[in-house]
């Protein structure tokens, strides 16, 4: 969701920059940056926005550059009344030194630039500056595609290694209850030194209990559908931001329940790996609309 994009545009008179940057956001927050008399573009900047984003913070700014050398200065007679008011109370006043004309024409107010107020732009420079915040923000959603092009390619590998993962969990807890069934006679012949064997059925129905606690199937099931649901959501057209957060969380709370429940140093390890990866794609997932 990040980006940055620049349109210029102008004549001799006045020249405009726009400027549109996004960052990662979990819903589309517009802030705008506009000169004064420029406020009506706020709305605008909104509806133009949202037609070509759906997620990010983006803020919209526009610079406008008037030359000075084809412009007439005019005095504001109103402000220029009183300060020179203000300037004769103070050329009364004891160890004031009287304010100079140049001086009183530098004050704010007193000397208007011809066509800097927003009023004063005519109306086919107001629709020029106008599309060329379309354009920026067109620009900018563009940016963001080639950014969303390259993050599928992270994104596709990072599930191809999750899925990968999956498989190996899988193989590695079918031969669960084997090595259960080893480990258990094992700590019994050490418990007892061999003189109490225990009978076959006992053994097998300790076996089954240890080994039910230690099924880890319905994980793994999950965890190849939401596998499944992600790879739907990348090869959709619909923004899939939000959705991919949420898969994301299902992934690992799947991934930390297989490692709780887990006995073997192997399937642990896997499942260690398939957290590192997940989280590796939740980080990703926040770049994407």
């Amino acid at each position: 969701m990040t980006g940055f994009a620049r349109v210029e545009g102008g004549d001799e008179a006045l020249s405009w920059v726009w400027e549109a940057r996004s960052v990662n956001g979990k819903g589309l927050d517009i802030r705008t940056r506009l000169p004064q008399g420029f406020d009506t573009l706020e709305q605008a900047a909104r509806e133009a926005a949202d037609k070509v984003m759906a997620r990010g913070n983006v803020t919209v700014s526009l610079n406008l550059t008037h030359n000075t050398e084809t412009q007439g200065l005019a005095i504001n007679e109103a402000a220029f009344v009183r300060v020179a008011a203000l300037a004769r109370e103070l050329k009364d006043m004891e160890g004031i030194d009287p304010p100079t004309l140049d001086g009183l024409l530098r004050l704010p107010g007193v000397l208007d630039s011809s066509g800097q107020n927003s009023n004063e732009v005519d109306e086919d420079k107001q629709v020029e500056i106008r599309s060329g915040l379309n354009a920026v923000l067109q620009q900018l959603a563009e940016q963001r595609a080639g950014e969303g092009a390259r993050l599928l390619v992270l994104l596709t590998s990072l599930l191809d290694e999750i899925a990968a993962g999956s498989q190996s969990a899988a193989a590695t807890a079918g031969a669960h209850p084997g090595l259960i069934r080893e480990r258990l006679i094992a700590q019994i012949n050490e418990l007892t030194q061999g003189q109490h064997p225990v009978t076959e059925e006992r053994l097998a129905q300790e076996v089954t209990m240890l080994a039910t606690k230690a099924d880890v199937r319905e994980e793994i099931d999950r965890l190849n559908i939401h596998i499944a649901a992600v790879r739907d959501l990348l090869g959709g057209d619909a923004a899939p931001g939000r959705r991919l957060g949420f898969l994301c969380q299902e992934l690992l709370r799947e991934a930390n329940t297989l490692c709780s429940k887990s006995s073997d140093k192997d399937l642990t390890a896997i499942g260690l790996d398939l957290k590192v990866a997940i989280d590796r794609l939740r980080e990703q997932a926040l770049n994407v609309e």
